[in-house]
């Protein structure tokens, strides 16, 4: 098998993978439907999500399922390649091989989880669109917005700073906090930390928002959000933490 995948590599096994497992495949990641299975995985490992679809349907004539694919099609031999070792992988195997590629540090998560047993309380689906999705959808499409057109890009998604990028051009720059949602309205929240950093930049910060994976996203960008039309409540919880000392 291979083990060092590239995006279109991850494609092609999603693809495979939906088309093989089908509804069940839907069910383990949370989606909905396949539309949103398509913009969710595609957006995540930064591919078009026709591409999943035409894999998929690719697939769909070696399976049984409802579709007929491209059965008057012979399949491309580098498709071939990955049914041939791929096509006899379990469900519960393929489930985490896909799940790999679109979480992040997955193989850390699932370490940490065997140790603390975290109940996260929602899918795959509803952690990519607010997360992953949503900023390859930004990084795919930032160029195409005239504000943003000819700044450079840096990924600030893991420096926890308050926002998930940082885009510059002399001496002139946008901090960006990306947020996904499933359909075309619903909730977001910003941290502490995001709405610290949005109140000292003001115009500087954008808030930017994908909508809609559920069928075809879409995106506004709200400049200096704390004083647009959004209206913000606050929300405390308290925290109880406990640690242990020692003396060295």
């Amino acid at each position: 098998m291979i083990s060092n995948f590239s995006n279109r590599d991850k494609a092609i096994l999603i693809g495979l993978f939906l088309s093989k497992f089908d509804d069940k495949a839907l069910d383990v990641l949370g989606f909905e439907g396949a539309k949103q299975a398509f913009n969710t995985l595609g957006y995540s490992i930064g591919t078009k999500p026709a591409s999943i679809k035409n894999y998929r349907d690719e697939f769909d004539p070696y399976f049984p399922n409802p579709r007929k694919g491209w059965h008057k099609r012979q399949l491309r031999e580098y498709c071939k390649k990955f049914l041939d070792d791929f096509g006899n992988v379990n469900f519960d195997d393929f489930s985490e091989l896909v799940k790999s590629f679109v979480i992040k540090d997955y193989e850390i998560e699932k370490f940490i989880n065997k140790i603390e047993k975290i109940d996260y309380g929602e899918t795959v689906a509803k952690r990519l669109i607010t997360g992953s999705a949503a900023e390859e959808y930004f990084k795919l499409n930032c160029n195409t917005i005239t504000e943003f057109s000819d700044f450079q890009i840096s990924d600030t998604t893991k420096l926890a700073c308050g926002f998930d990028f940082k885009l510059s051009l002399d001496i002139n720059f946008f901090c960006i906090e990306v947020k996904g949602l499933n359909a075309n309205t619903g909730s977001i929240a910003m941290t502490e930390k995001e709405f610290y950093v949005a109140e000292k930049l003001k115009e500087k910060y954008c808030l930017f928002i994908v909508s809609n994976f559920i069928e075809t996203p879409v995106h506004q960008y709200i400049f200096d959000p704390l004083s647009s039309r959004l209206t913000f409540k606050k929300n405390q919880r308290q925290i109880i933490q406990t640690t242990y000392n020692t003396q060295i």
